[in-house]
C-alpha cells in the first residue's frame, strides 16, 4: 500500500499518523488503525484505489456542498462563508435571528475559478458574516436564481466566559460520589436526600461548592452498570438516586402502601456479603416503591409535571420509549424487534399507545429527579454556597443504551472512546463508548451535542466536562485492537468549546475542564483563554523534577490532591494503587520499581512540605495529610476541591482504571480509617473534619 498516500487521507479528515506518549516519545500510528479509524468514519480505504478514490472525494467534498452545514463564530468575528451554485447563476443569502428578525448577508468580491464537478461547472460565491451578529442560534439561507438551494446554522459564541460575581478569592468545596454517602435512613445507595444534607453541611463549615459524580441515566433493567461514567444516556439521569421519601405525594399515601415500601426499604439497606453497594438489590426494591407512588399519586395530573415533558419535548419520549423497550425486550437494541427498531413509524407509535402509562411512568421518574435535584442544589445556596452543586458530564455513553441507539446516526461505527498508555494505565484503556462522527455531527447543526450540554447544566451552579480534551481530541479504538493500538481523531474544537461557553453564558454557569493525561499545550491555552478552568492534582504537578511550589498553580484551575481514579489521599500516601495494580497485572515494570518510583516522589513533596513548616521529616500518614490541605490551600487556584474520602479517612479507591470486575469499581460505601462503612451522620461529628479543613475553613467555622 501507498502509506504515504494513506497518511494525506487520514491527515484530510483529523486522523493523527503520530503520536507522543507519557513518555515524551513520539510513536507513529499502524497503518492498519488508519485503515480502521477511516472506516469508522465511513472512507473505505483498503486498498490503493480506495485511497485515490478517497483523496479525490475529499477534495472535491466542499464544492459538491451549497453551503457548509454549520458554521460557528465568536461574536464580532466576521467570518466567509462559500456558496457553490453552477457557473453564472445569481445568489443571495439572507439570515433569520433566532429573535426571529431578518437580515440580509453581504456578498464580497473574492474571484475564485470555478471547477467541473460531475461535468457541471461549478462557480464558488463569498459571503461575509456580518460582525454586529448577537450571540445565539441563527439560520442563513441561500437564494440561487430566486429560489431556495441550501441553509446553514449559525452560531455565535462568547469569546470568554467570565467567573461569577461573587467569585473573586479562591474558595474551597468537597468532592463526593453520591452512591457512596449513606444516611441512617438510605435505601443501601447515597440518594438526593443525602446529597442536600451533605450540602447543607459542608455549607456551613465555609464550603462553597459540592462536586458530584454524574448522576446519568443507566439501564432500567439489571444487571446496572456501576460506573457512573459508562451511561445509557448523558441527557437523563439515573432514579436510583431518587429518596423515595422525598417523591411528590408519599405522605399522602394509606398507611398499608407506607408499610409496604418500608418492607421494600428494608430489603433494600440488607448488607451485602462483600460489604459492597449493591445496585441491583437496591434498584428492585426502590422500582417496586416508585411504581406504587407514581399509580397512587395521579402523577399524570399533575400541571407541573405536563409542563416539565412539554419542556423536555421529544427527547423525554424517545428516552421513555427506549426504556419501555428495554423492558420488553433487553437492552441490547439489536434484539428489539425489526419494526421497532426505529423510533419513528406507525408501528412504534401503536406500541407507545399499548404502553402509554410504562412510558409516563419513566418520565414521571426523570420528572421527580430533576424536583429533587433542584432542591438538593437550593439547600447548597441556602447553607451558603456560592456555587451550590458541581454537574459532572461523562465523555460518552454505553455502545448499546439509549444515546447510542437514539443518536446512532451521528455517532461513529466500529471504535471505543480511549486512552494511550500513561503513567497511571500503563496498558492504556478503552473505555467501550462510541465517540461522536465530527462531520455528521455538523452536519445536523451541533443540535445533540447543544441539548446535551443545556441538559447538564440545569440545577446546579457549575459543571465539570470530564477528559475536556475529548472535545480538541479522542483516542479512537477500533474494535478487536488494544488501546495503545489507537490514534489521536481531531474534533472542530472552536465549535465545541464555543457552543459549550454559548449555554454556559445563557444559564450563568462557570465550566471546569478536567485536562490531564496528555495534553497538547495548545489545549490548555485555548481553554484559559476561552475562561475554562482546568484541573490540577497535586501528584501530577511537577517542575523540572520538583513539586510545582503552591504558588505557581494556575489561578482559573480546580486544584485537588486526589480524583476518583486514584486512591484517597492516605491510601496513596500507604502505596496501596501499587499493590493493586500489581495483583491485577497492570504494571509494565516491576513493583519494586514502581514502588521505588512513587516513594520517591512522596519523599520529595515531604521535603517540600517541611521547607514549608508544615509537617516534620518523620511525618506519617495522617501528618501527611493534614498538611498536603495546608499545601493545598496555598495555591491561587479559584477552586480547593476537597474529597469526601479524604475527610473520612478511607483509603481505598473507588476505581481503579483499566479495569471492570477485577476491582469493585464505584462500588464501595464510605468508609473511616478501618474500612469500615461510615455514615454520614458519623462522618457530621468526625472530629478529623475540623482537623483536616483547619487551614481552608473560615474562623466562624473554625470556632
Amino acid at each position: 500500500m501507498n502509506e504515504a498516500a494513506l497518511r494525506e487521507l487520514a491527515a484530510r479528515h483529523g486522523i493523527s499518523s503520530d503520536f507522543w506518549d507519557w513518555q515524551g516519545h513520539q510513536r507513529a500510528v499502524t497503518p492498519d488503525t488508519l485503515i480502521a479509524v477511516l472506516g469508522a468514519l465511513g472512507i473505505p480505504a483498503d486498498t490503493d484505489e480506495d485511497v485515490t478514490r478517497a483523496l479525490l472525494t475529499a477534495d472535491e467534498q466542499e464544492w459538491r456542498e451549497v453551503i457548509t452545514p454549520t458554521v460557528v463564530m465568536r461574536e464580532g468575528w466576521t467570518p466567509w462563508v462559500f456558496v457553490h451554485l453552477p457557473h453564472g447563476a445569481q445568489v443571495a443569502m439572507n439570515m433569520r435571528l433566532e429573535d426571529g428578525s431578518i437580515r440580509s448577508v453581504s456578498q464580497i468580491d473574492n474571484w475564485v475559478d470555478p471547477r467541473l464537478i460531475d461535468d457541471q461547472l461549478v462557480g464558488r460565491a463569498t459571503f461575509e458574516m456580518p460582525n454586529d451578529l448577537p450571540l445565539g442560534w441563527h439560520q442563513a439561507s441561500v437564494l440561487i436564481d430566486g429560489e431556495p438551494a441550501g441553509a446553514a446554522t449559525v452560531i455565535v459564541t462568547p469569546h470568554r466566559l467570565q467567573p461569577p460575581d461573587n467569585l473573586t478569592e479562591p474558595v474551597w468545596g468537597l468532592m463526593e460520589q453520591v452512591y457512596q454517602v449513606l444516611s441512617n435512613r438510605s435505601w443501601g445507595i447515597g440518594d438526593l436526600d443525602d446529597l442536600a444534607q451533605t450540602a447543607s453541611w459542608a455549607g456551613s463549615l465555609g464550603a462553597d461548592f459540592c462536586l458530584i459524580n454524574p448522576l446519568h441515566a443507566a439501564s432500567p433493567v439489571i444487571p446496572i452498570e456501576p460506573s457512573p461514567y459508562l451511561p445509557t444516556s448523558r441527557r437523563f439521569t439515573n432514579p436510583i438516586y431518587l429518596s423515595v421519601e422525598q417523591v411528590d405525594g408519599f405522605d399522602a399515601l394509606p398507611p398499608g402502601l407506607r408499610h409496604q415500601i418500608d418492607h421494600w426499604k428494608r430489603q433494600a439497606q440488607e448488607p451485602t456479603t462483600d460489604a459492597t453497594i449493591d445496585r441491583d438489590h437496591v434498584w428492585t426494591a426502590k422500582l417496586k416503591a416508585l411504581e406504587v407512588l407514581f399509580t397512587n399519586t395521579q402523577a399524570t395530573t399533575s400541571r407541573a409535571f405536563q409542563e416539565y415533558c412539554a419542556r423536555e419535548g421529544q427527547s423525554l419520549q424517545d428516552f421513555a420509549l427506549w426504556s419501555v423497550l428495554v423492558e420488553q425486550y433487553g437492552e441490547d437494541p439489536a434484539g428489539f424487534p425489526s419494526h421497532l427498531q426505529s423510533r419513528r413509524g406507525p408501528e412504534v407509535a401503536e406500541f407507545i399507545g399499548e404502553h402509554a402509562d410504562r412510558v409516563a411512568f419513566h418520565c414521571w421518574m426523570q420528572w421527580q429527579m430533576h424536583r429533587q435535584l433542584e432542591r438538593a442544589h437550593q439547600s447548597a445556596l441556602d447553607a451558603g454556597m456560592k456555587l451550590g452543586l458541581i454537574g459532572d458530564l461523562a465523555v460518552g455513553v454505553h455502545p448499546t443504551g439509549a444515546d447510542a441507539w437514539l443518536l446512532k446516526d451521528c455517532l461513529a461505527k466500529g471504535v471505543h472512546v480511549g486512552a494511550p498508555p500513561d503513567q497511571f494505565n500503563q496498558l492504556g484503556q478503552n473505555w467501550h463508548q462510541p465517540p461522536w462522527h465530527p462531520r455528521e455531527l455538523a452536519n445536523l447543526g451541533f443540535a445533540p451535542y447543544r441539548e446535551l450540554i443545556t441538559a447538564a447544566l440545569s440545577n446546579c451552579g457549575a459543571i465539570r466536562i470530564d477528559h475536556i480534551i475529548g472535545l480538541f481530541r479522542l483516542w479512537w479504538v477500533p474494535e478487536g485492537m488494544t488501546p495503545a493500538q489507537g490514534a489521536y481523531v481531531y474534533y472542530d474544537h472552536e465549535a465545541l468549546i464555543g457552543i459549550l461557553l454559548l449555554e454556559a453564558h445563557r444559564a450563568g454557569k462557570m465550566v471546569i475542564g478536567e485536562d490531564l493525561g496528555v495534553v497538547e499545550p495548545s489545549a490548555r491555552e485555548h481553554l484559559a483563554e476561552r475562561g475554562i478552568l482546568g484541573t490540577s492534582v497535586v501528584w501530577f504537578e511537577w517542575r523540572d523534577g520538583h513539586p510545582l511550589p503552591a504558588s505557581d498553580y494556575r489561578r482559573l484551575c480546580l486544584s485537588t490532591i486526589t480524583t476518583h481514579d486514584l486512591p484517597p489521599t492516605a491510601g496513596y500516601l500507604d502505596l496501596i494503587h501499587v499493590r493493586i495494580r500489581e495483583e491485577l497485572g497492570l504494571l509494565t515494570q516491576s513493583a519494586g520499581e514502581e514502588q521505588a518510583s512513587e516513594q520517591a516522589a512522596i519523599a520529595s513533596l515531604r521535603h517540600t512540605l517541611v521547607n514549608q513548616g508544615l509537617c516534620t521529616e518523620s511525618a506519617g500518614v495522617e501528618e501527611m495529610v493534614s498538611a498536603l490541605h495546608a499545601w493545598l490551600g496555598r495555591t491561587p487556584s479559584l477552586l480547593h476541591g476537597v474529597a469526601l474520602a479524604d475527610l473520612a479517612g478511607d483509603h481505598r479507591p473507588i476505581n481503579q482504571p483499566g479495569t471492570s470486575t477485577e476491582y469493585p469499581n464505584w462500588r464501595l460505601p464510605l468508609a473511616g480509617p478501618d474500612g469500615q462503612p461510615l455514615t454520614l451522620e458519623a462522618l457530621m461529628h468526625s472530629p478529623r473534619v475540623h482537623q483536616l479543613l483547619g487551614p481552608l475553613l473560615p474562623k466562624s467555622a473554625q470556632d
